[in-house]
């Protein structure tokens, strides 16, 4: 038998930064752990099928190795040396394998490493049609298919509850190449939208970045399923004889991770990131059939694909010194995923059919190339530069202050600098108590460590009292959103709010009431209405927008449009203390050119009159003298108003950032609003409205709510549960109700509920679009 997997060790291959191309051998980069070489990891997956080809294609004991057999063609006559025997040695055979068996055997340990601060790299190849897109994101439709994708999303965020003493942060971002462009599947999400540039592949000395490409913080499960299925959504997908959802572009989303510890130093942190590539698979143009655009579409993946073989042979050839990595936009992206510092496997997706068996051998070929590929997987150490000089300014500031109180009080010889332990933080939590309650008169001050921690525990104590305060009043009072529609109209059946929906008794305050309800009001008692409650007119002819959009800001939106002004007035003045800042800076400035002016004639002039020494010491007069020190003083300065322009420039742009989002959230609901209330027909609002029938889906019922909740609170006993409301609105008993009937188990929520809250936004934003054409005939 022919064996493709010859023994060979290729050179050193590294790369820099964050990612994982090449580097010099024995180079190493800052911040960089470096680990032992490893081989590249191959695995192959084969789809199953009732037509499996058993006297072709046989498995070795182990299910490490495959071997294929083909006969020889009678055709080209008696002198025959065709090879018919193929033997390849691989990391495992997933063959009639699970999604859990196959995400636990290649990508499991990849998940974990990364969190702990080693890149990694999963990549499904194969034929069109052989299971790439299923092994990597699986069936979105049900939770027990789910593909490697959503399994490692899953695994990152229980494994962040499983580490409290680590502050963990994730992002996320899913890029599309096809036909050689790159596009963010993320960007039709409404606070991104689309680029006014094209997107570029860029490299720096951290590695390889896509300029362009959106970045999402997330910090829930749910929150990152939904991020998924917006890119899966907008993914481009075609059809042809192989395969009726075929994937026409190479896809990567990539996870970054940033750890800091809660227990060790702060200026050290861990970052990470994972990319998992799922690549279109290869077409033979003569079995796909494709025409047209899927022709053209054909051409440039199996371009790409070529490439992409061309850069992992030369990676596994320790005699080369190129690799074509900007061949085309897919191996350019990889290059800091193919080999280097990183935990890299490859998933071989193939067909166990014999008429498949040439691009069999040919996927299988590409898996045995890619084991020639070494790495030396390096934890991403880094180190908060400004951080560390804070810290060390503030230490040393602390100690001076500290050892001027040590030298005023001299007779106090019992003063210590170290750290407080939790016996001495324990006494004075004690003389705090009882300096509060008025049994201690006075709390002795030793030192300023001392004085710091009481002031903590001043914190300390009053943060329990508040919490005490609050946990009393939750005895005592229930708190019902005065946007939850369902249980107001319980509350009114029992006489506890008025048909205004008001509460009864004396309010407090804007957003509660407080007191106790009339006797009339009590359970067994109908509150007797003083008005009745008339829903306004609506117009013939919708208000403009500009009109209807004062309205809001008065109306509906007054308490969005205040945050709106409050913030836009603290970027103001942010703004002009900035501008104050930099004219000061200018004028600084201007008078270190003139003193420096100024040192230099005296310098000449003290060089024309002769130098005087004394003991090796240049003698310089007082005039001279007195402008170095006003040089520096006036640098002193400079530094420091520098400092506080830097500080107002961080606060003016997130000042920016949260003008920009009440912008945003402003104008979102005044589109909500003014779509209820002037463009979607009546008989649509009385669809509306909470216990219609309206598809689920189709329209939202719940309103988007303003920035914070308004709480109203009620007398707790009786409970408002013999109103028929249970005590507990539609959600509650919609995700108790999940819990007990999804077949997965509560594991599977997060899953289902991001699914289906992108469907529902895909379907209202359908809905609406309709009913606008609809409104405008």
């Amino acid at each position: 038998m022919a064996t493709l997997h010859t023994a060979r060790q290729p050179r050193v291959g590294s790369a820099g930064g964050f990612g994982c191309g090449r580097r010099v051998p024995g180079a190493s980069l800052p911040g960089e752990r470096m680990g032992t070489r490893k081989k590249v990891h191959a695995f192959v997956r084969v789809k199953p099928t009732d037509d499996f080809a058993h006297e072709m294609i046989r498995y070795g004991d182990d299910k490490r190795s495959i071997d294929i057999h083909l006969k020889k063609d009678i055709r080209r006559g008696v002198v025959n040396n065709q090879q018919t025997d193929w033997s390849f040695k691989l990391d495992g055979v997933l063959h009639d394998a699970s999604q859990d068996l196959v995400y636990e055997t290649v990508a499991k340990d990849v998940v974990s490493q990364a969190l702990d601060g080693y890149n990694g790299t999963i990549m499904c190849y194969g034929q069109t049609g052989a299971g790439k897109t299923y092994t990597m994101t699986g069936a979105t439709e049900n939770y027990k298919h789910r593909g490697i994708l959503p399994r490692a999303l899953q695994q990152v965020f229980r494994t962040i509850e499983e580490r409290p003493t680590h502050a963990i942060t994730v992002r996320v971002s899913y890029l599309e190449i096809y036909n050689e462009s790159l596009f963010d599947l993320l960007s039709t999400l409404p606070y991104v939208g689309p680029s006014v540039t094209p997107m570029t592949i860029v490299e720096n000395p951290q590695g390889v970045f896509i300029k362009g490409l959106s970045v999402h913080l997330t910090s829930q499960e749910e929150d990152a399923f939904s991020l998924l299925f917006e890119g899966e959504t907008n993914r481009i997908i075609a059809s042809h004889t192989m395969n009726k959802n075929s994937s026409r572009s190479h896809c990567i989303f990539t996870i970054y991770l940033e750890a800091h510890s809660r227990t060790l130093s702060e200026e050290k942190y861990i970052t990470s990131k994972i990319n998992l590539v799922d690549l279109a698979g290869s077409e033979r143009l003569g079995k796909s059939g494709s025409e047209g655009r899927v022709l053209k579409e054909a051409t440039c993946i199996n371009k790409s694909l070529s490439f992409l073989e061309q850069a992992i042979i030369a990676l596994g050839d320790q005699k080369r010194d190129h690799i074509p990595f900007r061949q085309c936009k897919l191996t350019h992206a990889l290059k800091d995923s193919l080999g280097g510092n990183c935990n890299m496997v490859l998933v071989t997706n193939m067909y166990g059919e014999a008429a498949q068996l040439e691009e069999t051998l040919s996927s299988l070929r590409f898996a045995s190339r890619m084991k020639l590929v070494t790495t030396e997987p390096a934890i991403n150490e880094k180190y908060d530069a400004e951080r560390m000089v804070k810290n060390l300014e503030k230490e040393l500031a602390l100690l001076k202050q500290e050892l001027a109180i040590h030298d005023s009080l001299t007779n106090r010889t019992f003063v210590t600098y170290d750290p407080m332990d939790e016996i001495q933080i324990a006494e004075i939590n004690s003389q705090v108590r009882r300096y509060l309650e008025g049994t201690l008169d006075e709390i002795d001050i030793i030192n300023l460590r001392q004085i710091k921690e009481v002031f903590n525990q001043f914190r300390v104590v009053l943060s329990q009292q508040e919490q005490e305060v609050e946990s009393t009043l939750r005895r005592k009072y229930t708190l019902i959103d005065r946007n939850d529609f369902a249980a107001i109209s319980a509350v009114q059946k029992v006489g506890l709010v008025d048909v205004d929906g008001h509460l009864v008794g004396e309010t407090e305050g804007q957003n509660f009431g407080l007191g106790v309800a009339p006797f009339s009001t009590k359970p067994g008692k109908k509150a007797k209405s003083k008005k009745t409650f008339k829903e306004p007119l609506r117009p013939d002819t919708p208000p403009s927008k500009p009109v209807a959009f004062e309205e809001f800001k008065n109306e509906q939106g007054s308490e969005i449009n205040r945050i709106f002004k409050e913030n836009k007035s603290i970027l103001n003045e942010r703004r002009k203390r900035a501008s104050e800042t930099t004219q000061r800076i200018n004028a600084i400035k201007r008078e270190i050119d003139v003193t420096k002016e100024a040192l230099n004639f005296q310098k000449s002039l003290r060089e024309k009159q002769g130098e005087y020494e004394n003991k090796g010491l240049m003698i310089i007069d007082e005039e001279e003298f007195l402008l170095i020190v006003k040089l520096k003083d006036l640098k002193k300065q400079y530094r420091s108003e520098y400092q506080d322009l830097r500080d107002l420039r961080a606060e003016i742009q997130y000042c920016q950032h949260l003008v920009d989002q009440c912008r945003h959230r402003l104008l979102m609901e005044f589109d909500i609003w003014y779509n209820e209330s002037f463009v979607i027909p009546e008989d649509m609002q009385m669809a509306l409205k909470p216990g219609s029938s309206i598809r689920p889906g189709m329209v939202p019922v719940n309103r988007i709510v303003s920035l914070m909740a308004v709480c109203v609170v009620l007398p707790a006993s009786p409970q408002p549960a013999q109103a028929g409301g249970q005590g507990e609105d539609d959600q509650d008993k919609f995700s108790q109700l999940q819990q007990r009937v999804l077949p997965e188990g509560p594991d599977s929520i997060s899953f289902y509920n991001a699914k289906i809250k992108t469907e529902q936004k895909h379907n209202y934003l359908k809905t609406m679009m309709g009913l606008q054409q609809a409104h405008r005939k």
